[in-house]
């Protein structure tokens, strides 16, 4: 990886993101929590969910991960609040296909992801960038069941 490479993968965007993630505070009562690690890197997010008539109404989340995992953690928690399942799952695998398949940014109100496209040509970020998605969709799926 080059220097330009790194400066263009850990953009001032980026790394303000990472710096100010929304919903750090754990919920004290949430209808269900998820636990998601990257094996390949280590990082964890955890996210408490707390859903009403299939939506939304309270968010927390504990992030430890990488610059990158944590903006997108930024980006997710700045959307979740009134999301519903199917959007949440839609923008997870919007997200997916952004980075592995070159497919477009995912649709509002996580277009925010758009930042986020110098890693698709750094397949070992990968995991971590999805964690936050795939921990929120799970934990809507368990609460939901």
């Amino acid at each position: 990886m080059s220097d330009s490479d790194l400066i263009n993968l850990y953009s001032k965007r980026i790394l303000a993101l990472a710096a100010d993630i929304p919903h750090t505070d754990r919920l004290d009562n949430p209808t269900a929590t998820v636990r998601r690690r990257s094996p390949l890197c280590g990082s964890t997010v955890t996210v408490d969910v707390v859903l009403s008539d299939g939506v939304i109404t309270g968010y927390g989340q504990d992030v430890k991960a990488c610059a990158l995992g944590q903006a997108s953690a930024a980006i997710a928690g700045a959307a979740m609040i009134g999301r519903t399942r199917a959007e949440v799952e839609l923008a997870r695998d919007e997200l997916k296909a952004m980075l592995k398949a070159d497919g477009p940014v995912p649709s509002a109100p996580f277009e925010g992801y758009e930042v986020l496209l110098p890693a698709r040509d750094y397949k070992n970020r990968h995991a971590s960038i999805l964690l936050a998605l795939e921990a929120t969709a799970e934990a809507i799926a368990e609460a939901a069941a």
